[in-house]
């Protein structure tokens, strides 16, 4: 599957960074073409000069809203970034057409923080004004919620992301869900942390991507996984989930104990995957997922095949799944499994209801303050002038 991926804001443009490295590392190391275009849209120029990957032209790094800023951001006001992103749509459309390999791809892949000004407002703008022009391919949205220490501290971390997940909602065809705070490691730096944790977030994308594009006979598998499967797949609320075995087994040819021990194997990196998933869910709440099984050609058979389906069904019983096998490398055996058409996502219920709580309290202080502002008029009439 080919993606066209555009992160909006600070957090939105280094995941992109990260897929566009991606993208450079599938090229290099397997001769597939998994990423046709990378961009990356802010209204602040340091954000923007601090990736290292996407294209540095003004067509990739795209600067909007400048006269409005100044190049320093809209300060989390996330309908500020809408009504710019409004503005220069046409900019960031333009910037796409002159994407070489446009014609290929077959989805786009917006991103952004939901905390943000610029990338919270911005992505829903983008989503619908690309699904207007672009009527024949998907329009999914990556949307990585804040961490726990920014949604206790700021009020409008909670609005925001509120505001963004309903607007995405509304507009995309299916929004990934990343969870900051499931990838934190807290003995690192800011730094460290922030690096690693986008390069977790892209990661699971990898073979995902590359299953379907694979040209080598041998690379190709019984079961192939392609665009047309994930396409099918994506809707709603998603989340993703990635788990790699620590190395593979020598296998005993004809021993039924080594062949017991695979196939547990596999389950158990399956349920690491879904304890690995983006944003804590309850699985029994998808309608619709998928897993890829990667490994040398050597370590797959169709018994480990089919129990990963029927652990995976098991789990999520009202899910349509759809699965594939991806025989690559002489590396360990990955998983990857994505639940979508989710019906109930509690953090996502939780930010809405906060955010109800929090409009509440507004209109009520601002009642407040306009009676004291209309008694404070009322008392200055009274009050003698020196002038």
């Amino acid at each position: 599957m080919k993606l066209l991926v555009i992160g909006f804001g600070q957090c939105g443009g280094r995941v992109a960074d990260e897929f566009a490295r991606l993208g450079i590392r599938a090229r290099a190391s397997r001769g597939i073409n998994i990423i046709t275009g990378a961009f990356a849209v802010n209204t602040d120029v340091a954000d923007l000069t601090g990736l290292s990957t996407i294209r540095p032209d003004y067509q990739h790094r795209i600067l909007v809203g400048g006269q409005r800023t100044g190049g320093r951001g809209v300060g989390k006001i996330n309908e500020m970034g809408a009504e710019i992103a409004r503005e220069d749509s046409d900019k960031i459309i333009d910037a796409i057409r002159t994407t070489e390999r446009l014609a290929e791809t077959d989805a786009f892949l917006l991103i952004a923080g939901a905390a943000g000004g610029t990338g919270s407002g911005a992505i829903a703008t983008v989503t619908q004004k690309l699904k207007e022009r672009y009527i024949e391919k998907p329009l999914y949205n990556l949307i990585v919620l804040p961490f726990q220490h920014e949604e206790e501290v700021e009020g409008r971390t909670i609005y925001n992301s509120a505001t963004c997940l309903k607007s995405t909602y509304l507009v995309a065809d299916a929004v990934i869900l990343i969870d900051n705070q499931r990838y934190v490691s807290k003995n690192a730096s800011i730094r460290s942390n922030l690096a690693k944790i986008n390069a977790l977030i892209v990661e699971p994308f990898y073979n995902l991507l590359c299953a379907g594009e694979e040209k080598k006979p041998q690379y190709i598998g019984s079961r192939i996984l392609d665009g047309g499967d994930i396409i099918q797949t994506l809707a709603g609320w998603t989340v993703i989930g990635y788990s790699k075995s620590r190395k593979a087994r020598i296998k005993k040819p004809f021993d039924f104990r080594e062949k017991m021990t695979e196939s547990q194997r596999g389950v158990q990196v399956m349920n690491n995957a879904l304890s690995e998933l983006s944003l804590q869910c309850n699985p029994k709440d998808a309608g619709r997922g998928l897993y890829l099984l990667s490994a040398p050609a050597k370590e797959m058979d169709m018994n480990l095949v089919s129990d990963l389906g029927t652990h995976l069904k098991r789990i999520a019983p009202e899910a349509i799944i759809r699965t594939g096998d991806y025989p690559r490398g002489e590396g360990p055996l990955n998983v990857t499994v994505i639940l979508s058409e989710l019906s109930g996502v509690s953090k996502i219920v939780t930010y809405f209801t906060h955010t109800i709580e929090l409009l509440s309290i507004i209109m009520r202080k601002r009642e407040g303050i306009e009676l004291e502002h209309r008694d404070l008029r009322q008392a200055f009439k009274d009050i003698p002038t020196l002038l």
